[in-house]
This record gives C-alpha cells, structure tokens and sequence, in this order.
C-alpha cells in the first residue's frame, strides 16, 4: 500500500494544484474577457490567410486541415505559408505537399522560407506559385535518408543478446542489434532510391526542371538562397514583406486583411503552454531521436 502511495504521489498532487487554483485561473479568465475584447477590427472579412510549417516534420494534421479550410473558403483570396523546417518524415511531407498542390488549383499560394527549407519541408511547398527566400536561408537537401546504430559491440560488453522468432527473410532489416546483411541493406536501399526518384520526379515536374539534370538541384545539395535562385528551386529572393506583397499582387485584393492570432487565442495558447509544463515537472516526457 505505502508503494501505491509513493507512486501516485506526484499525480494526487497535480490534483491538488488542480482544485487549489482552478478558482483563481477561472476569475483571471473573465477578468481578461472584461479588460481585453475582442478587437474592433474583428467584424473585417480576412481575404489573405498566413499558415506556417515549422520545426520537424512528423504529425502534419493541423497544416493539412488549415491548407484544406483555407482552399474550401471563399472568403480566402490567396495564402502564404511560412516554412522553417528542416524536414522529417516523407509521408507528412507528402500530405502536405498535396494539400498545397489542392489549394494551388483553387487559388494563389506563395512559399516564404523564413530560415531552413530543406528536404521535407522543400517537398511541401513545391507546388506553391512561388516561392521566396529569405537571403539568409538554406535550402534544398533533396535527398533521402534511413540511418541506424549498431550497438553489436556493445551488447557483447554488458552481455545482452537478443532472441528473435520471425517469418519473413527481410524481417529483420534495419535492427540494430547487429550488422545489416547484404540483403537486407539491398532491401532498404530499394526503398531509398524508389523514394528520393519520386523526390525528383516530382520537384522536377512542379518547379519545370529537368530530371535529368537532378545532380545541379537534388542530390542532397545545400544552397544558399541565391544558389538556390540560380539552379530554379526558388523563384525569387526577399523578406516576408516581399513575400506577402507578392501574394496581395497575385490575388489583386485592394484591401488585404490578414488573418492574425487574438488576445483570446494567445492568452489560451499561453495557458496551455503553462499546463504542460506544469504536468512535464510531475511526468517528464521521453523522446526518441
């Protein structure tokens, strides 16, 4: 019993935090919907949506849905989505890279790379109009990758071995337990160049390059900004102020209104941000990298 007692300790406490000050965040709340309203300029019809794409790139949910929402409203003239990414996983990349090429059919789509447009990133905002840099960016690094420890020698050393029962020859490729045979890296070399052609296939035929020169613009090639200009990954170098004058030239909107976060959205977005990482004290998150 006294075990059960020190294991959920730290959750009866969060509770208790919980029900002490649930009554003081409540009255802080209706005083900031007293004192801070909704801002005048709430009843204005937003024409020109900013979506952004940062970070690496795992769970795409929310840019997918926004791309979605924005190319299904009408109201919605154009959008710009400001990328600083460096990648990640190639079907996130891909969904949004559709997501993108939807809205692009329906209406303007510009691309700011804000910091970092590389590999998965670049891949999601291929089929945008166009695509500006800022000239301290980097971009490109179209290429594919799939990387793992062997940890052979050192399970020796702490006398660790595994036992494995399996069905399939290539069940085992990519465990790190031991050297790759030459099949199995044959298996997920398959996998690689299959995925880096389509890569190139199909930033080749979204920005009007040619495949067979996929050497000057891919093969995992870092560009500066301007070299990224001169071998046609990008159309045109420039801050977001550029970026944005851009996209108000293509809609031909005369009176562009912004769609920009509320002092309700961010007031909420801070909350939320305080709660998780009140609960990261009492739960710390695992990562895997």
């Amino acid at each position: 019993m006294h075990f059960l007692k020190t294991l959920f300790a730290p959750l009866g406490a969060l509770i208790d935090y919980i029900q002490n000050h649930f009554k003081a965040l409540l009255f802080l709340l209706l005083l900031f919907i007293i004192f801070f309203p909704m801002p005048d300029d709430g009843f204005e019809t937003v024409n020109l949506q900013r979506i952004e794409l940062s970070g690496p790139i795992f769970d795409t949910t929310d840019v997918v849905r926004e791309l979605d929402e924005a190319c299904a409203n009408p109201q919605i003239k154009g959008v710009l989505l400001v990328a600083d990414s460096p990648g990640g996983a190639v079907a996130p990349s891909v969904e949004v890279a559709y997501a993108l090429k939807r809205l692009h059919d329906a209406k303007p789509v510009v691309v700011y790379a804000k910091g970092v447009l590389a590999s998965g990133s670049y891949y999601a905002s291929i089929w945008a109009d166009e695509i500006v840099a800022n000239p301290g960016a980097m971009v490109g690094s179209i290429g594919v990758i799939m990387q793992g420890a062997n940890l052979e020698g050192l399970m020796e050393k702490l006398g660790i071995g595994t036992q494995v029962v399996k069905a399939g020859k290539y069940k085992q490729a990519g465990t790190p337990d031991r050297q790759w045979t030459p099949y199995e890296r044959a298996e997920i070399d398959k996998v690689i160049q299959d995925t880096y052609a389509m890569f190139v296939r199909d930033v080749a035929e979204a920005r009007g390059l040619d495949p067979a020169k996929s050497a000057e613009f891919a093969d995992a090639h870092i560009f500066t900004a301007r070299q990224a200009e001169a071998v046609g990954l990008i159309d045109s170098v420039g801050v977001e102020y550029d970026a944005q004058r851009l996209l108000e030239n293509r809609t031909g909107v005369t009176e562009p209104v912004w769609n920009a976060e509320s002092e309700m959205e961010r007031f909420f977005r801070t909350l939320g941000a305080e709660g998780v990482s009140m609960l990261q004290l009492y739960f710390p998150h695992m990562v895997l990298k």
